[in-house]
C-alpha cells in the first residue's frame, strides 16, 4: 500500500470519529489528565501492555493460532515504509482509533448503556476490526479493554490516544529491529 494512501486510511478513521462524535452530540471526556500526565502514563501504560502481550504470545495453549504467519505479514507490511511514514501511522492510527472506538463508540454506548458495557462492547469492535485471525482478535480485544478501561477511569482520551500511538511505535520498533523475537524471518541482506 502506497504510503499516501495508508496515511488517508489512517487520518480517514478519525475523520469518521469525528463526524460520529458530533453527529450524536456524544461528549469526549477531556479533561482527566494534563498533558504530563498524559505523556507519563501514556508511556508507562503503552510499555507496560506492551510487555504483557509479548510475554502472553509466548504461551503456546493461550493463544493456539499460528500467530508468527501474523507478524510475518505485519513485519513486511512495516518493512515497506519508512520511520517517518511509521511514525506518521502510528499517530494516526493512536489519535484517529482512539477517537473514534473510544471517544464515538465507546462514548455513544456510555449515553445509552453502564460503563462496563460500553468498554467491552467497543474492545469487541476494535478487535473485530483489527481481525486477521482469531489469536489476533482476542489480543486486539484485550488491548481494545485496556484502552477503555484507561479511557472510563482517567476520563482521558489524551492518554488513551498517547497510549495506542505509543504502543503502536514500540511495537513496530521491536518487530522491526529484533524479528526473530516474533518467529520473523527477515529477507537476506
Amino acid at each position: 500500500m502506497p504510503s499516501a494512501t495508508a496515511l488517508m486510511f489512517q487520518g480517514g478513521i478519525g475523520l469518521l470519529g469525528l463526524f460520529a462524535v458530533w453527529l450524536f452530540e456524544i461528549p469526549l471526556l477531556l479533561d482527566g489528565l494534563n498533558a504530563v500526565e498524559v505523556v507519563l502514563f501514556g508511556t508507562v501504560g503503552a510499555v507496560g501492555t506492551y510487555l504483557v502481550l509479548v510475554l502472553l504470545s509466548r504461551v503456546p495453549w493461550l493463544f493456539p493460532g499460528n500467530l508468527s504467519s501474523q507478524m510475518q505479514a505485519l513485519y513486511n507490511f512495516a518493512a515497506s515504509y519508512r520511520w517517518p511514514v511509521l511514525l506518521a501511522l502510528s499517530v494516526l492510527a493512536g489519535v484517529g482509533e482512539e477517537l473514534l472506538f473510544r471517544g464515538a463508540i465507546q462514548g455513544w454506548l456510555l449515553q445509552h448503556t453502564g460503563p462496563w458495557t460500553a468498554v467491552i462492547a467497543a474492545s469487541v469492535l476494535f478487535g473485530l476490526v483489527h481481525y486477521v485471525s482469531f489469536t489476533y482478535f482476542v489480543m486486539a480485544t484485550g488491548l481494545g479493554a485496556v484502552l477503555g478501561a484507561a479511557y472510563q477511569y482517567s476520563q482521558s482520551l489524551a492518554l488513551v490516544m498517547a497510549w495506542h500511538a505509543l504502543y503502536d511505535m514500540l511495537a513496530l520498533y521491536c518487530l522491526l529491529r529484533y524479528p526473530r523475537w516474533f518467529g520473523v524471518r527477515p529477507p537476506c541482506s
